[in-house]
C-alpha cells in the first residue's frame, strides 16, 4: 500500500513559501531529525517545479563539493524525482522525470510494485490539489512560532474548509511544534446551540 506524504515547513500565519530569514533561526538537531524521518523510506519524490528547480539548483553543488551536507545530497540524486511541469527541457538532475498531470501521476504510482512511499516536499500548489481530491495520507507541518506576514500560504481564500485528524505532535526546545495531520471528517454536524450545550458557568 502506498502512503503520499506532504513535509512543510510553515509559519504562525500559515505561510509555507519558505524565507531563510525566519527559517533557519529554529533550524536545529530536533528539525533536522524530523526531516530525516519524513524522508526515511521514500521511494518517490514528487516535486512541483519552483521547488524542483529549488533542489535541482542547489543539491547536486552540495554533492560534489563533499561537505558535510553531500551524504544528503546524495541521497537526494539517487531518489527517483517526478517533477509537476508543462515544459519540455532537461531537467538537468539524474533521476528526475516529469508528469503533466499530478493527479493521474499519484494514481499510477499507487499501483506501481515497490512503491510504498510518495513524499511531496514543499510544493505548495501539489499539496493544494492532493488535499481537494481526497489523494494526502498524511500532512507533516513543521510551524515556526513566527507570522511570516509575506508569502504563499498552504491554504488559499478560496479552499473548502479541510478537517484534519492529528496523528501525532512534538514540541522543540525552540519553540517549533511538529504536527502530522491525516485528513478526515468533522467529527460531527454539530450547531452553536450544540456548543451551548457543553458551556459550563464561572464559579463565583
Amino acid at each position: 500500500m502506498t502512503t503520499i506524504v506532504s513535509t512543510l515547513f510553515i509559519a504562525l500565519d500559515g505561510v509555507a513559501e519558505i524565507d531563510p530569514a525566519w527559517h533557519f533561526p529554529y533550524f536545529d538537531e530536533h528539525m533536522g531529525a524530523a526531516v530525516t524521518e519524513d524522508y526515511a523510506g521514500t521511494d518517490v519524490l514528487l516535486l512541483g517545479r519552483v521547488t524542483y528547480d529549488s533542489f535541482a539548483g542547489a543539491w547536486p553543488d552540495r554533492e560534489s563539493a563533499g561537505e558535510m551536507d553531500a551524504p544528503m545530497a546524495k541521497q537526494l540524486g539517487d531518489l527517483r524525482k517526478v517533477v509537476a511541469t508543462r515544459g519540455a527541457q532537461d531537467l538537468g538532475w539524474r533521476n528526475a522525470e516529469r508528469t503533466s498531470d499530478v493527479l493521474a501521476t499519484v494514481k499510477d504510482l499507487r499501483a506501481q510494485p515497490g512503491v510504498e512511499k510518495v513524499l511531496v516536499a514543499g510544493s505548495i500548489s501539489i499539496v493544494r490539489q492532493l488535499l481537494a481530491a481526497g489523494e494526502l495520507d498524511e500532512l507533516h507541518l513543521l510551524v515556526h512560532p513566527v507570522a511570516a506576514r509575506h508569502g504563499r500560504r498552504l491554504f488559499s481564500d478560496e479552499d473548502a474548509p479541510q478537517p484534519l485528524t492529528l496523528l501525532s505532535s512534538a514540541a522543540f526546545p525552540t519553540g517549533v511544534v511538529r504536527l502530522v495531520y491525516s485528513p478526515s471528517e468533522f467529527p460531527n454536524a454539530a450547531t452553536y446551540s450544540d456548543a451551548a450545550e457543553k458551556l459550563t458557568t464561572l464559579e463565583e
